[in-house]
């Protein structure tokens, strides 16, 4: 059982966390904001001298106050990133002149989530579940900055090995990739797309 000391230690201990975590916030949104790529704990932890522990912190705190803003804290393989909120996807489009982007096809949206679901995963892994050449779609989709290399394979032949990016997760609404929905769940939105390509993904 504690002791009352103890207890107030702990105590004190607490409040200065609560004291400091504000101003550690701030400190991260700006290295976060004048970054243009997604940053790892390890680097914020370093430019502010600070713990790891300390930072995660600070990030899903941040990410909390961000859930309801227009600004949003996105996950990527470990590193955060500030992103725009995806349901203001349409003002952020008109506003940077970009309606008239294309969309992406069916074999493109497929290819997309094979890449989603089993990333890291290679063109001819890629091939054989779609059962046709990928080429195309796949040169599509990094043009689109939706999926990039990630490395080779250590195999025969060392195929180049494919990932989402941080724009794909921006462009689903999704904060991390374990976001991502369960394919059961996916068979009614892909239908609707098919049958309503107004409403397709715009790159």
């Amino acid at each position: 059982m504690s002791s009352e000391p103890e207890n107030l230690i702990n105590q004190q201990f607490q409040q200065t966390i609560e004291q400091k975590l504000p101003s550690l916030v701030n400190q991260l949104e700006v290295l976060l904001f004048v970054s243009a790529v997604p940053v790892s704990i390890s680097q914020l932890a370093a430019a502010l001298e600070l713990p790891g522990k300390d930072i995660e912190e600070g990030l899903h705190f941040l990410e909390a106050q961000l859930k309801d803003r227009g600004i949003r804290l996105q996950w990527h393989h470990g590193r955060a990133q500030l992103t725009t909120a995806p349901e203001f996807a349409p003002a952020v489009e008109r506003f940077l002149g970009l309606e008239a982007s294309s969309r992406l096809s069916r074999a493109a949206l497929e290819a997309l989530a094979i890449v989603a679901y089993q990333q890291p995963i290679t063109r001819p892994e890629i091939d054989a579940i779609r059962g046709v050449n990928s080429d195309g779609v796949l040169k599509s989709l990094l043009s689109k900055g939706l999926i990039e290399e990630a490395g080779r394979a250590e195999r025969p032949g060392r195929p180049i090995l494919f990932n989402t990016t941080t724009d794909f997760l921006g462009h689903f609404g999704l904060s991390s990739i374990q976001e991502l929905p369960v394919i059961e769940e996916l068979r009614p939105i892909y239908d609707s797309q098919i049958q309503h390509p107004g409403s397709l993904l715009k790159s």
